[in-house]
């Protein structure tokens, strides 16, 4: 059952069942890309996350009431009209050493090697559930249980752009320097945030994210590339696709 909420005086959550899971956050992004593009007045953000999406709206154009009958009109019509895209971004990433400082402390809490950790990271597409905490920061679900690490004890008070950690059964990006308390077990040279960009955001909720290893050579010549605006991020759609529910 969808519930329509009140966040305010000018904006309205919808929510879904109440779980994480990839079939309902399915269903939050066909709802965000129905109300995209139904071009009703007076809309004006949609944020997508687990399992709700929040709307915000100018209330001297429509009203809350207007907008959510609206929004039931929509919910109504989703299963008979959506197409299915699916795309999974890939992102280059350099393992271990300087910039993946705890993926020795990961691989020995899991009894694993560090070969087997970063296979067992980088064979899956994690589905981008939501954008958060900082700028562009991605909320991945998918993560194997078999390297599922806890967070420091001690937060970091810097931790690098570009960052890939383990903080217990999720792993993430930090877009930006940031404080955290994430296992970094790597990083990548591509930039998730750049207000600079006319896009300034590289990923998007909705979307799947798969870690490809390189090695220091490879690093810098993408961070090279990617400096001089020059990098093609690659991203592979799929129409129709049929994911695995990893979470």
């Amino acid at each position: 059952m969808i519930q329509y909420k009140n966040a305010g005086d000018r904006a309205l959550v919808v929510e879904f069942e109440n779980e994480i899971s990839e079939k309902v956050n399915q269903k939050v992004q066909d709802m965000a890309a129905a109300v995209e593009s139904c071009s009703v007045k007076g809309i004006e953000e949609v944020v997508p996350a687990y399992r709700s999406l929040l709307i915000f709206y100018n209330p001297l154009i429509i009203s809350g009431s207007h907008l959510k009958q609206t929004l039931i009109d929509l919910a109504g019509n989703i299963e008979s009209s959506v197409v299915h895209r699916t795309v999974v971004v890939e992102i280059p990433t350099l393992y271990g050493g300087d910039f993946g400082p705890d993926l020795e402390y990961v691989a020995q809490y899991n009894g694993l090697s560090r070969e087997t950790v970063i296979k067992v990271h980088s064979e899956r597409e994690y589905l981008i559930y939501m954008l958060g905490f900082t700028p562009g920061f991605p909320y991945l679900g998918g993560l194997a249980e078999e390297i599922a690490t806890p967070r420091l004890e001690v937060p970091r008070t810097k931790t690098p752009a570009g960052s890939v950690g383990i903080a217990g059964s999720q792993t993430g990006i930090y877009p930006i320097q940031s404080p955290g308390g994430w296992r970094i077990i790597g990083k990548t040279p591509l930039k998730l945030f750049d207000p600079n960009r006319s896009q300034p955001f590289l990923l998007k909720a909705g979307e799947y994210l798969k870690f490809i290893p390189i090695d220091q050579k490879e690093y810098e010549e993408i961070e090279h590339l990617v400096a001089a605006g020059k990098f093609e991020v690659m991203r592979k759609e799929i129409i129709g696709a049929d994911k695995n529910d990893h979470v």
